[in-house]
């Protein structure tokens, strides 16, 4: 596959794609004898990978420093795992952090249309109103490994 159809396939600009090999995002891709990248099946789940990475907002440094540790050998390489385990880690914190802030918008849907009706009342003030991050289900809380 040629470039313009790696990006049109994964939804990127031909720049990022040349940004990526660029940067160490991913690996060097294989050239034809006129110089132009052939991509391979290898090359196509480096680029899922990045763009996936990507848009879960792991950062350009991590994947750069994934990427890297793929050219390595021996037991430098393996530590790949260990950058990927260090990604989900932060990833299920952001999930969670997420959830909570979800959570908190519903809540602060159901709950607009009585709340404001207290205060159009006068049945509320702004000395009774809760205290959001004392609630149980906003506080925060941390992912047991």
């Amino acid at each position: 596959m040629n470039i313009k159809e790696v990006a049109k396939m994964f939804d990127l600009t031909s720049d990022t794609i040349r940004y990526y090999e660029k940067a160490g995002v991913i690996p060097p891709v294989t050239r034809d004898d006129k110089g132009y990248r052939v991509f391979s099946k290898r090359d196509l789940n480096w680029i899922f990978l990045a763009k996936s990475l990507r848009n879960a907002g792991v950062s350009i440094e991590s994947v750069i420093e994934f990427a890297r540790l793929s050219q390595e050998t021996g037991d430098k390489r393996r530590t790949q795992k260990d950058v990927l385990r260090a990604q989900l880690n932060e990833l299920d914190e952001k999930l969670l952090e997420m959830q909570k802030t979800r959570d908190l918008l519903e809540y602060k849907i159901d709950t607009y249309d009585d709340h404001l009706a207290k205060f159009e009342a006068g049945l509320m003030t702004e000395d009774q109103i809760e205290e959001l991050w004392t609630m149980k289900h906003f506080k925060k809380q941390s992912i047991k490994n």
